[in-house]
């Protein structure tokens, strides 16, 4: 399995540390309002890495944060007047909901920045000893970024020339603002209620400071793969290895993978523009998950994907494909002919999850199914799914149909009777934005979840 490190920017080998097992944390989201279909551009991608591990035969643990205190999260909480922890809840709980909309497996640990505070003050206090970090005037403490020569290395600036004395005391920044950036906050009132004491007063700690001390609590202070969006690359996951690499003298993380942003028909998502989508509000529209899903997944991570709803008819119509060559398949020894394909398809995803080829192979499955007319290969195709995870298999794994569809279903059956072609295509809208797939045959019609 060869993957793309940032960090040496080729192509490497992954394989574990140690034993069989990868140990792999993922920036999560931070809790403030609902995660968009720009984040969930990035799960989906480390959806896809974490089962192509599995497809591989290894083992993976993987940590997911939840940063539930930062700017944001404060800032959310006070203007609503409620505390934090009912704040970012809602988010949380969302947030799950969410991914298995998706169908993106749970990682194995979700800790909460909020949970961690010990952890953190006793990571910023090992700094301070090292002589890597200082108190200012204000009671922050902020680390030296002069003082860890391998500054820039992962996102790839010399920042030797750069101007020195700045300090950072936003969560977040850019390549123009580099300078010593926060590891504790100090309390100010726009803080209202959060803060936790510490040796350098009450405060809270800043954005970067949590994923160190939390990836190393769960992994180790060196461990196998990193993983975001390209946009977490600097300065958060570069001071993130700062952090750690000073405090531990170790190198913190092998290989870092990061894909690229998602716009919105060309162009950057924004709310201004009128192109900025949570799940929940394509689920409105009457997508299903399974369709954003592929929509999502159906691109190179490396690549910049342009999300638009046209792609989402077509992902509508592709999955329609899938299902019927998936119901003419059978159980049994797996044809030559479909093995070749399977072999496309493990090629495609170990050669840094290429998903354009790894799609390419699974319809020549599909065409070559249907030009046999069916056949002994449904254990290829669940084969593919295990990477996949967009393939329904029919018959067999038929969902109760809800009251609500049913009743639609004998509508649609009376209009039919009644040669009412209008209203009984009007119903099958209808079902189908709900997200169930209307089949017409001699015996009458019949419905599969989409």
């Amino acid at each position: 399995m060869q993957v793309f490190n940032s960090l040496t920017r080729r192509n490497e080998e992954l394989k574990p540390l140690e034993g069989d097992e990868i140990r792999l944390y993922t920036c999560g989201p931070t809790v403030y309002n609902f995660a968009h279909i720009g984040n969930f551009r990035a799960y989906a991608f480390e959806d896809i890495l974490r089962r192509v591990v599995q497809f591989n035969g290894m083992k993976i643990r993987q940590v997911m944060n939840l940063t539930d205190v930062d700017d944001k999260t404060i800032r959310g909480a006070n203007a609503a007047g409620v505390a934090l922890t009912d704040y970012t809840k809602t988010y949380k709980d969302a947030f799950f909901a969410d991914l298995k909309k998706l169908n993106i497996q749970p990682a194995e640990v979700y800790p909460a920045a909020t949970d961690h505070i010990p952890e953190m003050i006793a990571l910023v206090q090992k700094l301070m000893d090292k002589g890597v970090a200082y108190q200012s005037e204000d009671g922050s403490v902020y680390f030296k970024v002069r003082e860890f020569p391998g500054y820039g290395k992962l996102a790839h600036i010399d920042f030797d020339n750069q101007r020195t004395g700045l300090r950072c005391a936003a969560d977040e920044y850019d390549k123009e603002n580099v300078g010593d950036f926060a590891l504790w906050k100090a309390w100010e009132p726009s803080d209202g209620p959060v803060g936790w004491d510490s040796p350098w007063g009450r405060g809270r700690p800043g954005w970067h400071i949590e994923c160190s001390a939390m990836s190393m609590k769960y992994l180790g202070e060196t461990f196998d793969l990193h993983t975001g969006g390209i946009d977490n690359l600097f300065p958060h996951h570069e001071n993130e290895i700062a952090q750690a690499e000073a405090a531990t003298g170790k190198p913190f993380v092998k290989t870092w993978m990061h894909c690229a942003h998602l716009r919105v028909n060309g162009e950057k998502m924004s709310k201004s523009a009128g192109n900025f989508f949570t799940l929940r509000d394509l689920i409105e529209k009457g997508y299903t998950g399974r369709e954003i899903r592929y929509v999502l997944i159906n691109a190179h991570y490396r690549q910049g994907l342009n999300f638009a709803f046209s792609a989402l008819e077509d992902a509508r119509k592709a999955l329609a494909r899938i299902d019927a060559c998936v119901e003419r398949a059978t159980e049994g020894e797996t044809p030559d002919w479909a093995k070749a394909h399977l072999d496309e398809f493990a090629a495609a995803v170990n050669d840094d999850l290429n998903m354009p080829k790894a799609f390419a192979a699974l319809f020549g499955l599909v065409r070559d199914t249907n030009s046999h007319g069916g056949g002994p290969v449904l254990g290829a195709f669940r084969r593919m799914d295990e990477v996949l995870g967009v393939i329904f298999f029919g018959k067999a794994e038929k969902a109760e149909v809800p009251a609500e569809i049913q009743a639609l279903l004998d509508k649609r059956a009376e209009a039919r009777k009644a040669k009412d072609w209008a209203e009984s295509d009007r119903l099958r809208d209808e079902i189908a934005a709900a997200g169930w797939l209307v089949k017409d045959s001699r015996e009458g019609q019949s419905v599969t979840r989409k």
